[in-house]
């Protein structure tokens, strides 16, 4: 009997080809929820910012009334795009080509010239089209289809399982905001972070705090769960071992570690809470970027647990690769060395791909069990 843990699911083609990339774009990436940001983001009227949600470049605006709006960002007349990344408009959002005007509720209100070049215009039919937005653990969400519907019926399932903490806690910690691409397939780089099996070896120095052989992981729908306890040497002094005052009870520590589909990390350990966000750029070509938010504290105690942390870090935590991803490597707000070590597995996972003489290997019982699954899912998700 062939041992299906031995057959590959998905192609190398699904990792290097261009037709592969742009059928995820069209049916995984514009049809889910994306993460854009998190609340405090968009706090005042006028404020907006724009994500991109597979083909689809959508911006968020909180109107006058305090509500927030998501639209195509797509100018009814030529389609110039509107905004770029984030800022603040006061009243209006203006098209830089020919100036159509739109009002922050999306309704056309001013195009320049009317009487004359558009007399027949009705602007009441030209209103921006309107994309999704939800906000859901302190994060803003679009997804392209106007009618998507609760964001709770995509995430709801998998909520139990993302870490206890208390959002409204919480501050954003912005130095250990980092964004780097990684030169491997979207794929390669949320198939590392559910491969259970790598932890002990990969992250052997670096992951050194985590006990690894008592991970608890599973899929909830197309959505990856995964949490795991302190190593017992870590966990004996935590009020000095960890970097950052701790988010969490003593008798909730450890690390969740979920990948929301299709490839929303968040990364909860006993002091912080992060985003791991996973944008596709080429077939090749994969950016993260990461978000930290830490315990609202003042600076003072801050920097003394730093200083508290350091010897165990400096004794336990060893990291390998850091030369060659170019990242700085050693701040555990920053994902410090195991980073490096990941973007480095990665990006040599991707070279041998386009290698005649590639093919693929066994796969671990349980280790690797949430890449095949993962594997599956996309499949799924490629032929609906």
């Amino acid at each position: 009997m062939t041992d299906i843990r031995k057959m590959p699911i998905l192609p190398v083609d699904a990792y290097t080809s261009q037709e592969w990339f742009d059928r995820e774009q069209r049916r995984i990436f514009s049809r889910t929820w994306a993460f854009a940001g998190f609340v405090e983001d968009i706090a005042e009227p006028g404020q907006y910012l724009s994500v991109q949600a597979g083909l689809n470049n959508i911006f968020i605006v909180m109107g006058r009334e305090r509500r927030l709006r998501a639209f195509h960002n797509i100018c009814r007349h030529r389609g110039t795009q509107l905004l770029r990344t984030a800022g603040r408009t006061h009243k209006a959002i203006t098209c830089p080509y020919h100036d159509w005007t739109y009002d922050l509720e999306g309704r056309l209100i001013s195009v320049p010239d009317q009487e004359t070049q558009f007399p027949q215009l009705d602007k009441s039919c030209l209103s921006l089209k309107a994309a999704s937005v939800e906000t859901w653990r302190g994060c803003l969400w679009v997804h392209p289809d106007p009618d998507a519907g609760s964001i709770m019926d995509w995430f709801g399932d998998v909520e139990p399982h993302l870490g206890p903490h208390d959002f409204d806690e919480l501050v954003e910690y912005p130095d250990a905001a980092t964004c780097y691409d990684v030169r491997a397939n979207w794929k390669i780089v949320v198939e590392n972070y559910i491969d259970v099996y790598h932890l002990s070896h990969l992250h052997s120095g670096t992951l050194a705090m985590y006990d690894h052989a008592n991970a608890e992981f599973g899929f909830v729908g197309p959505h990856f769960a995964f949490r795991e306890p302190l190593a017992e040497d870590y966990a004996s002094n935590i009020e000095d071992n960890s970097p950052a005052p701790l988010i969490l009870p003593k008798d909730r520590l450890g690390t969740w570690v979920p990948m929301l589909f299709p490839g929303i990390g968040f990364a909860e350990s006993e002091s912080s809470w992060s985003t791991f966000i996973v944008k596709p750029v080429a077939p090749d070509m994969t950016r993260v970027e990461n978000r930290v938010r830490v315990k609202n504290t003042s600076d003072r105690d801050f920097l003394r647990q730093e200083w508290r942390s350091v010897s165990y870090w400096n004794r336990k935590v060893k990291g390998k690769y850091a030369a060659e991803s170019g990242l700085e490597t050693g701040d555990p707000m920053t994902g410090g060395d195991f980073t490096a070590e990941d973007v480095f597995a990665c990006e040599q996972q991707q070279k041998s791909l386009l290698s005649p003489h590639f093919e693929h290997g066994p796969s671990s019982i349980e280790g690797e069990k949430p890449v095949r699954t993962h594997q599956e899912i996309v499949m799924a998700w490629l032929d609906e």
